[in-house]
């Protein structure tokens, strides 16, 4: 009887597109997966450690995996990714119920150290730079276990070179190395054929694509166009740019490829000049506002969503209030905001002299909110009436007689379908938006559409 496993994962884009590839490395080892712990005989955690409370979630669940292994003896338990790469061997010292660690840089490993491990005892193996095997290897991303089959992620880089005084993933990612645009593109062929109508691109910073390969400038603009003519490829994501990289090149791939989404990620981060230079961002927040300007002058109906952090050492309330002040200015769709978490061995994490109160933090994390929540709302109240070209993701979670879908924006869109195949993952559909909430849309189904190639809304008002 095959062995079943089951993966649990911590963090962003970057480590789900990893357990997918996971997955697919384990049934090619001859496993099957499972969703329910009970049954499982290998459990694999795939951490994040971005922020604190990653670590703390990972070694909680640690701690309730020792009960379940010691009442299944047999069972195996690995930790993989960006926490087991930053702790190492300190994972077995706090859990010495683990089995496998594997880092950032040789996810190929994982079925071979699994192996070892039932004979041999734990298994420890992180290594300083990527294997060829692991993050690069184009095989482990074509036969990836995906959720959905008409959407997949594509790691087109991996590791960053900049050095923001609050972040942890140089140090765990290691520096940037972009894989071939030939792979790439072919990957992209590969997964069209499979029926893959979306992608998604994935790099620490993808506007720095290329720029180890060409030693001079960046290549993603040219990654964006030919990505984005792959017949049967219909949408092109990307996440997620820095903003001092954002060329005008780029700028013009989105507007004039058909396929790629009018939809932009730009982490702000902070509006105050003093926090962006103590945090290395390497932009002003007037030179961030003029990025964003020239997007939006080029990309019609361009969708913004962006980061921001509360509290990074030192933030005076002069320096928020600029950063409440940008934040309104920039009217954003939605916005991830996030409290200040230090992380070992970063340059922030040492200001321990500047740490804000918790109890000031709140407060701005609270007004920060209400004016993110405010532009979010009145971007969405402002679509009532428009009809958008959604990619339907399947039923929602909520109601599964409600369609839950995407716009070329970025957007939920919830809509009752007219009949099974306007809930069928992957179909295209036109949806009038009769509703704008802060989070999502509501709208009534127009049309199915045929697969074509055409990104923008239909610009239709009632």
């Amino acid at each position: 009887m095959a062995k079943k496993f089951l993966i649990r994962t911590f963090g962003c884009q970057m480590n789900e597109h990893d357990s997918e590839r996971l997955a697919g490395m384990l049934v090619a080892d001859g496993m099957e997966p499972t969703e329910d712990l009970e049954s499982a005989d290998v459990v694999v955690l795939n951490t994040c450690c971005i922020r604190e409370n990653a670590d703390n979630r990972l070694y909680g669940t640690l701690g309730h995996l020792a009960t379940t292994k010691a009442e299944k003896p047999g069972m195996q338990i690995a930790v993989t990714g960006c926490l087991s790469q930053k702790d190492r061997e300190g994972v077995l010292d706090r859990a010495g119920w683990v089995d496998v660690v594997v880092g950032t840089h040789n996810l190929g490993s994982t079925a071979g150290l699994l192996r070892k491990a039932v004979t041999d005892g734990p298994q420890v193996e992180i290594l300083d730079a990527p294997d060829p095997e692991g993050d690069l290897d184009p095989s482990l991303a074509l036969n990836a276990v995906r959720e959905a089959s008409h959407t997949a992620w594509m790691t087109i880089q991996t590791g960053c070179d900049n050095t923001c005084a609050y972040c942890i993933v140089p140090s765990v990612r290691g520096g940037e190395v972009s894989r071939p645009i030939d792979d790439l593109v072919r990957e992209a062929e590969v997964l069209a054929r499979r029926g893959v109508r979306e992608v998604t691109l994935l790099g620490q910073n993808v506007n720095s694509y290329g720029r180890d390969i060409t030693k001079r400038s960046p290549l993603f603009a040219q990654l964006l166009r030919e990505i984005g003519t792959v017949d049967g490829i219909e949408r092109v994501r990307f996440t997620s740019p820095h903003p001092k990289d954002l060329r005008p090149d780029t700028v013009a791939a989105m507007a004039e490829v058909d396929a790629v989404c009018n939809q932009l990620h730009l982490p702000l981060q902070a509006g105050s000049n003093t926090v962006l230079s103590a945090m290395h961002r390497g932009y002003t927040a007037e030179r961030y506002l003029e990025k964003l300007a020239m997007a939006r002058d080029a990309v019609p109906d361009l969708g913004v969503t962006t980061d921001i952090i509360v509290g990074f050492p030192g933030e005076t309330e002069a320096d928020f209030e600029q950063t409440l002040a940008v934040a309104a200015e920039a009217e954003f769709d939605s916005a991830f905001t996030f409290i200040f978490s230090p992380r070992p061995g970063t340059q922030a994490a040492a200001m321990t002299e500047q740490f804000v109160d918790p109890d000031v933090i709140g407060d701005r994390f609270a007004r920060l909110d209400a004016v993110v929540q405010r532009s979010g709302l009145l971007k969405h109240e402002a679509r009532v009436g428009m009809v958008e070209r959604v990619m339907v993701e399947g039923p929602s979670r909520r109601n599964g007689d409600v369609a839950a879908a995407r716009t070329t924006q970025g957007k939920l869109v919830h809509y009752a379908p007219h009949d099974a195949q306007a809930l069928q993952a992957g179909a295209i559909v036109d949806v009038k938006i009769t509703h704008g909430a802060p989070h999502h849309l509501e709208g009534e189904q127009v049309a199915l559409v045929e697969p074509t190639r055409v990104k923008r809304r239909l610009e239709v008002r009632s």
